[in-house]
């Protein structure tokens, strides 16, 4: 009982540190910390709305595999996204059995109605919430997975950032985070590209 209640009481904190980001006139960005497939991920607190438990949630036919379905949260119409699938951080398919399995952890963050997107993100868990001060900028070259990416062949292959991802970080204990712009990824052509 007493882990439901601290869970409940740190969403709480989350979000009105979520809406209070938002109604900041500073330029000051705080970030909206997640793990999928392992990975830290940093969403904007400006551009993220609302943490949601996972619900129940719709398949829809002919969609691509990382579109989980929809779901209805505080009574909108979302589509429900596994962010790690989508990113290539995890395998086709094995959404469905992690939701079930591990859904004390899973949380579904929808982006900010500005967006002029219903969707939510699956996040495989929340990790807090981090500052700039926290973090310091890490450039390409200190980049800890810096590995030549080779193509069938062998050849080595240039990989080209897609727009929604920003700068990686590192905070104070070493792990390294990779910013998201959820307002590039809402516009980005294969995330609006759903249907198979």
């Amino acid at each position: 009982m007493s882990n439901k209640q601290a869970l409940r009481e740190l969403q709480q904190r989350l979000a009105q540190r979520m809406q209070d980001a938002r109604e900041q006139k500073t330029e000051v960005a705080s970030w909206l910390a997640v793990e999928c497939g392992g990975y830290g991920l940093l969403l904007s607190l400006k551009q993220a709305a609302e943490i949601f438990t996972p619900v129940a949630i719709k398949p829809v036919p002919y969609a691509k595999p990382w579109m989980v379905g929809v779901a209805n949260l505080r009574g909108g119409l979302f589509t429900v996204v596994d962010l790690a699938m989508f990113l290539g951080l995890r395998e086709t398919g094995a959404v469905r059995s992690e939701l079930r399995a591990d859904s004390a952890q899973t949380r579904l963050v929808s982006l900010n109605p500005e967006l002029h997107i219903n969707c939510a993100l699956l996040v495989d868990r929340l990790v807090g919430l981090r500052g700039d001060e926290q973090l310091t900028l890490l450039d390409e070259a200190s980049d800890g997975d810096q590995r030549p990416r080779l193509d069938e062949t062998g050849k080595e292959v240039a990989l080209k950032r897609p727009r929604f991802a920003g700068p990686h970080m590192r905070d104070a204990e070493g792990r390294s985070w990779q910013q998201l712009h959820l307002d590039a990824l809402s516009r980005h052509e294969q995330f609006l590209r759903v249907v198979v």
